[in-house]
C-alpha cells in the first residue's frame, strides 16, 4: 500500500473518530432538556424578615447541581442561599428566610436559580428560574371584637364576631394548646366559635383572638369571657364478666394479641378510646366555612338521659378500681333501635364503624360545629350528603362499647367535645349565639317553634351559676319510662 492511500485510510479513521466524539457529545446535550422542578412556599405577595420559606427542587434524570437564592433591593443584590451538591441529587428540601439580608421594608425580588448536572446548553446544565417580587411587611394584624365578652361555662361553648384589618394565613381563638377557627363570612368579619374545655379550670381557662397574616407576622389579644364554673357528675361503672365476654371479642382486630377480656378491655377503653377521639376531633376539617344549621338542635325524641356530658366514670370489677374515664357525650335512651333525626341541618363527615362508638355518623353543621350519634344500629346516608333537620340518619343500637340500646350524642366545637344540652335549649342558643351575632351585623335565622315530640330539656341562664343537669323535661322521661327496656338502664361508654 502506498504512502498516500495509508495517509487517506488514516484521515477517514480519524474522521469517522471524530463524528462519534461529535455523536457522543451532541447525544449528551440533548440526553437531558428537561428543566429541574422548584415549588416555594409560601406563594405570598408579602413576606418578613423571620418568616421562613420551603424550597422544594427535584430531577429525577441528571439530578440537582446547584441552587442559588437571591434577593434584588433596587441595586443591591444579597444572596441567601448558595448550595452544591455533590454528588448531584434527586430531590433536596431547603429552607430559609431573610433575616440575615438587613432588608426590613419595601419592594423587593427574590430570585430561584436551579441547575441540574446534565450537559445541556454546552455543559451548564438545565436551568430553572423562578422570580417572585415580594414587599417586606412586618407590622401584625389588629382585631376589632364586635360582639360583647360572652358567658361561657365549663364544658360549653361561646362564640365571638371579630375584624381583621388585613388579610390572614389563619385566625381564630387559642385556648391553651386548643385552637378554634374563625371563618370569614360574607360581610368580611370573622365568626369563631370556641369552647371552654371540660378539664380546665376558670384560671386555665384564658382564650386569646390570634391571626396570622401572609407575611408571617402574629397578632394576638386576650379575649374577654364571663367565666362559670360547674362540677360534674361522678359514677361508678361495675364491669362484669359477662359484659367482658359477650363485647371483648368485637375489638380483638383493633386490639389484637392474647390476653384476657379483662385486659384487653383496658386498652379498649384508654387507648383506642383515645385514638377514636382524636379521629372525631380531626373531621374539624371538613367543616364548611359558614353555618349550615337553624334553630334549635333536635334531641332523640321520648327519650331519657342514661348519662351526662363529662361525667367522670370510675370502672370497677370485682368491687377494685381498674380504670377512670370522662365521658364526652349525653346517653339517650328510648325504644330499641328508635330512629335517630338529624339535629340540624348539615353534610355527613363521616360514615362507618369506629371502635368504642360502634357504628357512627358524624354531621358538620359549619364553622367547625358538628354532632355526633353513635352505638348505631345500623344508618342510612353517606358521606358527602346533606341532611335536613330531622332527617332520619339511622336507629339507635348497642354497637361498639355500649351495654344496651342507646344513643350516645356528641357535639364538638373546633374538634373539642362541649355539653349537648346547651344545643338543646331554644333560649340558650337565641341569647348566646344567634342575637349575639346578629348585633354584630351577622344575619342568622331566628330561632323556630319545635314540634311536640321533640322536647328537650332547657341550660341554665348563660349568666346564672345555677347547676345544668343533664336531665330531659318530664314530658320526655314520662313518656320514656314505660317503653325503654330494662337493659338500658346502664350505658358503658
Amino acid at each position: 500500500m502506498s504512502r498516500s492511500r495509508r495517509g487517506g485510510f488514516a484521515s477517514v479513521l480519524i474522521g469517522l473518530f471524530l463524528l462519534v466524539v461529535l455523536g457522543i457529545v451532541v447525544f449528551l446535550m440533548f440526553k437531558d432538556n428537561t428543566i429541574p422542578e422548584v415549588s416555594l412556599t409560601p406563594k405570598t405577595a408579602y413576606t418578613s424578615p423571620k418568616q421562613e420559606f420551603t424550597l422544594k427542587v427535584s430531577d429525577v434524570d441528571s439530578g440537582v447541581q446547584s441552587v442559588v437564592v437571591t434577593v434584588k433591593k433596587g441595586d443591591n443584590i444579597s444572596t441567601v442561599l448558595n448550595q452544591v451538591f455533590s454528588p448531584a441529587v434527586k430531590s433536596q428540601e431547603l429552607k430559609f428566610s431573610l433575616a440575615d439580608t438587613g432588608i426590613k421594608d419595601g419592594k423587593l425580588e427574590l430570585e430561584v436559580v436551579v441547575n441540574d448536572s446534565s450537559y445541556a446548553g454546552f455543559g451548564r446544565g438545565n436551568k430553572n428560574i423562578i422570580k417572585l417580587p415580594l414587599t417586606i411587611d412586618m407590622t401584625p394584624p389588629r382585631f376589632e371584637v364586635k360582639t360583647m365578652p360572652p358567658y361561657i361555662r365549663k364544658g360549653g361553648t361561646a362564640c365571638a364576631v371579630y375584624s381583621v384589618n388585613k388579610d390572614t394565613a389563619s385566625t381564630g381563638v387559642k385556648v391553651g394548646d386548643y385552637f378554634f377557627e374563625g371563618f370569614k363570612q360574607a360581610n368580611g368579619d370573622y365568626l369563631v366559635f370556641f369552647a371552654f374545655p371540660y378539664h380546665m379550670t376558670p384560671n386555665e381557662f384564658s382564650p386569646q383572638l390570634i391571626a396570622e397574616d401572609l407575611a408571617g407576622n402574629i397578632g394576638k389579644i386576650p379575649l374577654a369571657v364571663n367565666r362559670i364554673n360547674r362540677e360534674f357528675r361522678k359514677d361508678n361503672i361495675p364491669i362484669t364478666d359477662n359484659f367482658l365476654d359477650t363485647k371483648m371479642p368485637e375489638f380483638e382486630q383493633d386490639i389484637p394479641g392474647e390476653m384476657t377480656n379483662l385486659e384487653r378491655f383496658l386498652k379498649v377503653n384508654s387507648e383506642l378510646r383515645k385514638a377514636n377521639q382524636d379521629t372525631i376531633r380531626a373531621l374539624v376539617s371538613k367543616t364548611n366555612p359558614e353555618p349550615l344549621w337553624t334553630g334549635v338542635f333536635l334531641r332523640l325524641p321520648n327519650a331519657a338521659t342514661r348519662a351526662g356530658f363529662a361525667d367522670h366514670r370510675t370502672y370497677m370489677y370485682n368491687n377494685q378500681k381498674i380504670d377512670e374515664q370522662t365521658h364526652l357525650g349525653q346517653d339517650l335512651a328510648s325504644l330499641a333501635q328508635s330512629p335517630i333525626p338529624a339535629a340540624n341541618n348539615g353534610i355527613i363527615v363521616f360514615v362507618g364503624s369506629l371502635g368504642i362508638y360502634g357504628h357512627l355518623v358524624v354531621i358538620d353543621h359549619g364553622c367547625g360545629l358538628q354532632t355526633l350519634y353513635s352505638h348505631l344500629n345500623d344508618y342510612s346516608v353517606e358521606v358527602g350528603q346533606a341532611v335536613k333537620k330531622g332527617d332520619i340518619i339511622g336507629r339507635t343500637g348497642k354497637t361498639g362499647m355500649a351495654a344496651g340500646d342507646h344513643l350516645h350524642f356528641g357535639v364538638t366545637v373546633g374538634g373539642i367535645e362541649v355539653m349537648p344540652l346547651e344545643w338543646f335549649d331554644p333560649h340558650w342558643i337565641k341569647d348566646n349565639i344567634v342575637d349575639r351575632v346578629n348585633s354584630a351585623g351577622g344575619s342568622m335565622q331566628p330561632i323556630t317553634v319545635l314540634p311536640d315530640i321533640y322536647a328537650t330539656p332547657t341550660a341554665p341562664p348563660a349568666n346564672s351559676d345555677k347547676k345544668a343537669t343533664d336531665k330531659p323535661d318530664k314530658k320526655a322521661k314520662k313518656a320514656t319510662k314505660k317503653t325503654t327496656e330494662k337493659k338500658n338502664k346502664k350505658a358503658t361508654n
